[in-house]
């Protein structure tokens, strides 16, 4: 028989079929990980995603680790929690007449849970630490205070909070220090192998409040026109030995972190800011990469080794910006600490610009972020926002740090050594799509921001819209893109640096994943074995990427906590500022001081529809538009300090816009309208 099937009705049977519901009842263990579309979001072992009703959830919460087993392709109901992330919770105590609760401070939490009395004194509006007694599926959530944190009305006492409530480890245990406490100055008696290079001119440059010096830098000519850039980095692994109370110290908190005015260093200060921390005129054992360049940049020999260095000066960022800037004061200063320092700057500057130029040429993104400096009073209270810009030094350093990162990644992948590797995979196509859409609103040529976008196509468009007033909007739209970088046993590359090969081996005293790079390199060139490997090493990057999310989070919590404390200050005041994020909720605006807050939609005299695709507001009554980027004049309504929330409302109104067609869900409200009539 002719088969009668129409083109569109064959085009169909060619359809892949649909997949088979054979996860149906499988037993899958996940971790909750949010809400979405209104059911709970669990994450299983190998990143798939499954839906959760609320009444098949079992009261977990945000983080919990649960059994449950699979009822569809996408869903799944709890069969019972594995382990609870939340045994201990910190928030704000609010007494009640019909009793007490606490509002957790974590937001992934519920909004409020009952305390039971206890015989800790807590007033009304302290900060408490509790215990979770009973939880939702055995009756209802329900703590037990067990101590008092201050209240809110202090800074010490709210980043306090924010650091008990993140789980972030601060004081470090007897055992740990002991160990630290047990360490000896550099001596090369103690390992006689090692290259000494005490007599090559190197020095450090930092910020002026550092204090963990973890890289020296020199640099030699040679007869050819090559020069020899000798990168030093602080070795950490000689006196952290793999299994020891200190490295088991060091993998749990992964990084030091950095919050206004104190901070929660990855190893004791014995070594973060003595033994290991490449002070000047003091002998140190290092790590050197010496790196043979050539005229055009290119690195044509590299030569990792175990040594002794000693570092001739130390040197600020802001000085040696000033003397690059032709300050002459600042130029007797340097040559008063050794007399070839000014002529060596001048030469790394001249180096630096020739690597930078190389890596545009390769497409690297060179992305400028700005991050929030605090000026502290004597009370550690902020009373002033700074936006500190990178300086020809801070370049440079950067420029010579991943030189030699990607010296290092290189020679791991060539010679098959076990390693961490810095990785940052292709751009999120959706993210992607959404920054294509908003370059095509401006106007801007978007056409090679497809999935196979390169590198040097995302710097390109960076590069001619660097002068236009929407650039720092387009520049967080192209970085918001970005997948995270992580870490990872395999050399995957790094897309925005445009490296097919990268690790992080430049800073061992404040980030672990260096700290295995160091041992790694220290196996091989002693003709040992590197130990850390296969599931192990594995486990390590995994851990070494949480903790460094984990970093991030805390330290944007605190710059969020600071601002709200410095706005408290500045209600009912009138601020310019930048549309710096839109969502369905309102609008941020970042502030001409430096602060950011947020105008919910609430307040707005029209009803304003989001349009994800071109990240804007469009009002329906009178199209106004409300864009990334936008100048506009808010004033500040109220803080929350509990929250950090700083309320902002518009202070004239919006200016018309193109009259649209009409969104869809106002057409269904008057089809409803209609039909009720």
């Amino acid at each position: 028989m002719k088969d009668r099937r129409t083109a569109k009705g064959r085009r169909s049977a060619r359809k892949e079929p649909r997949p088979r519901r054979e996860q149906r009842g499988e037993k899958v263990e996940l971790v909750v990980r949010g809400m979405a579309r209104g059911q709970i979001r669990m994450e299983m072992q190998d990143g798939t995603t499954l839906l959760c009703a609320r009444d098949n959830a079992r009261g977990a919460l945000f983080g919990d680790r649960v059994e449950g087993e699979r009822i569809g392709l996408d869903r799944v109901i709890v069969r019972r929690v594995l382990e609870h992330a939340h045994e201990q919770v910190v928030g704000v105590l609010r007494r009640r007449p019909g009793g007490a609760l606490i509002e957790p401070l974590e937001r992934h939490l519920p909004s409020e849970i009952t305390v039971e009395e206890g015989d800790v004194p807590a007033e009304d509006g302290d900060i408490v630490c509790t215990q979770i007694v009973r939880w939702d599926d055995e009756g209802g959530l329900l703590a037990h205070v067990t101590g008092v944190i201050g209240s809110f009305e202090r800074a010490t006492s709210a980043l306090d909070a924010l650091i008990v409530s993140g789980h972030l480890r601060s004081a470090f245990d007897a055992d740990v220090l002991a160990e630290a406490d047990a360490l000896r100055p550099a001596d090369l008696a103690d390992d006689p192998q090692r290259t000494d290079l005490r007599g090559l001119l190197s020095f450090t440059i930092d910020g002026r409040d550092a204090k963990d010096f973890d890289d020296a830098v020199s640099l030699e000519p040679l007869e050819d026109g090559c020069v020899r850039l000798g990168v030093h980095i602080a070795d950490v692994g000689h006196y952290v030995r793999e299994g020891s109370a200190l490295d088991r110290e060091a993998l749990a908190r992964g990084t030091s972190i950095y919050l206004p005015g104190r901070v929660l260093p990855m190893l004791p200060e014995q070594l973060s800011n003595g033994v290991c921390s490449l002070r000047p005129n003091e002998d140190k054992f290092t790590m050197t990469a010496l790196l043979t360049i050539d005229e055009s940049g290119e690195t044509v020999d590299t030569q990792l080794l175990r040594t002794i260095t000693r570092s001739d000066a130390r040197l600020v960022y802001d000085d040696v910006n000033a003397f690059f800037n032709g300050d002459g004061a600042q130029q007797e200063r340097l040559a008063g600490k050794h007399p070839g320092l000014p002529a060596a700057l001048l030469e790394m500057k001249r180096l630096a610009g020739i690597l930078r130029a190389r890596r545009a040429a390769q497409g690297c993104i060179d992305f400028e972020t700005e991050e929030p400096q605090f000026v502290l009073d004597a009370q550690g209270e902020p009373v002033e926002i700074l936006r500190r810009e990178r300086g020809e030094a801070e370049r440079m350093i950067e420029d010579f740090m991943l030189a030699a990162n990607e010296a290092v990644a290189r020679f791991a992948r060539t010679h098959g050594v076990p390693l961490l590797y810095r990785v940052h995979e292709k751009p999120d196509p959706d993210k992607l799509a959404i920054f294509k859409d908003f370059l095509d609103g401006l106007g801007v040529s978007s056409r090679r921001l497809t999935g196979e976008a390169k590198p040097g196509d995302i710097r390109a468009i960076l590069e001619q819209t660097r002068e236009r007033p929407e650039y720092v909007v387009i520049s967080m739209l192209a970085l918001r893109s970005m997948q995270k970088a992580r870490y990872d046993e395999h050399p995957l590359g790094h897309y925005g640096l445009a490296m097919p090969d990268y690790c992080h081996f430049t800073s061992p005293i404040r980030r672990y994943p260096d700290l295995v790079v160091s041992r790694a390199l220290t196996a091989v060139l002693t003709g040992k074995k590197v130990t850390l490997t296969g599931e192990r090493l594995s486990e390590a990057a995994i851990r070494s990427s949480e903790c460094e999310r984990a970093a991030i989070e805390a330290e944007r919590a605190a710059d969020r906590i600071m601002m709200a404390r410095l706005m408290v200050g500045h209600v009912g005041e009138v601020f310019s500022g930048t549309v710096s994020g839109v969502s369905e909720s309102g609008f941020y605006v970042s502030l001409s001081n430096g602060a950011e807050g947020l105008v919910s939609v609430r307040t707005l005299e029209d009803w304003f529809a989001f349009d994800e695709r071109r990240m804007l507001l469009r009002g329906e009554r009178t199209g106004a538009v409300i864009s990334l980027g936008q100048a506009v004049t808010v004033r500040v309504t109220s803080v929350e300090l509990s929250g950090s929330f700083i309320n902002l409302e518009l202070t004239g109104p919006l200016k018309p816009g193109k009259k649209t067609e009409k969104s869809e869900k106002k057409r269904e409200r008057e089809r409803m309208r209609a039909f009720s009539r």
